[in-house]
């Protein structure tokens, strides 16, 4: 048994209500690093996510930003993270998102971001394209560097080596502008919305980038390492995920790379 459309946007939503209804509040905060924040509402999202797959698919496994890895069937698997973009939610910034994702024999079969505030449903079925509520989406024509519209994000430790400034430094002179929005999940999408020309990032992690970057390929667009390698889901987990047009020219940042 295999989970559907129907199933993954409802999951996701639910998540979402809790973000919601918690949006705006006072939370009790904890660290798992001296910038990485966690909240109750992390925790209840994520419990909620788990619960329901494990009563549909109790043979799943499962991979969640604050659960770890829940064994089960490595050929059917779930990627979770119940609120990408932590920081912003735990300060009443306004930009955060639900990201679930279903992955079969290590393919991304399945991939939803809702984004609760706004009510956007950002969903893509493999081969079947990306939709944005009932509407399909597609990813931008920007064709040029100094016209397009980036987005990035940094590593929690910015002061090891490898930690995108030089990169963001490099590529900043180059384009119109590059954005920060603090969530993986919603730079991905917007790419796929073409809101956004691209995004790329080093050092991130599986859930994050799970559901979006199918979002991003049903869309139109390319994802694939900064050394263009089109399997990005394994470590060390970085990705620049475009909307074609600029694939290339971004790739030229990334040729020395480590």
């Amino acid at each position: 048994m295999t989970p559907t459309k129907d199933f993954i946007v409802a999951l996701s939503k639910g998540a979402g209500d809790i973000l919601r209804e918690g949006y705006g509040k006072k939370h009790q905060i904890d660290h798992k690093g001296p910038i990485d924040l966690v909240t109750e509402i992390d925790r209840r999202a994520e419990d909620y996510i788990v619960k329901i797959i494990r009563e549909s698919f109790p043979t799943h496994s499962i991979i969640a930003e604050e659960s770890g890895v829940l064994d089960g069937e490595k050929e059917k698997r779930w990627y979770i993270d119940p609120v990408d973009g932590t920081s912003n939610y735990a300060s009443g910034l306004p930009m955060f998102a639900v990201s679930i994702a279903f992955a079969e024999n290590d393919l991304m079969r399945l991939a939803c971001v809702y984004e609760p505030l706004r009510d956007e449903c950002f969903f893509a079925e493999k081969g079947a394209g990306a939709w944005l509520n009932d509407k399909p989406i597609h990813v931008s024509t920007t064709n040029s560097l100094i016209n397009a519209m980036l987005v990035t994000g940094f590593p929690y430790d910015v002061l090891k080596k490898n930690n995108n400034i030089d990169h963001f430094s490099n590529i900043i002179r180059e384009v119109h502008t590059v954005r920060r929005l603090g969530s993986a999940a919603l730079d991905l999408v917007y790419v796929a919305a073409g809101r956004l020309d691209a995004y790329w990032e080093i050092d991130i992690s599986p859930w994050d980038i799970a559901a979006g970057t199918l979002i991003v390929e049903e869309a139109g667009g390319i994802v694939t390492t900064i050394h263009n390698d089109p399997i990005y889901m394994r470590p060390p987990y970085d990705v620049i995920a475009s909307n074609g047009e600029l694939h290339n020219k971004l790739l030229a940042f990334f040729k020395d790379a480590p």
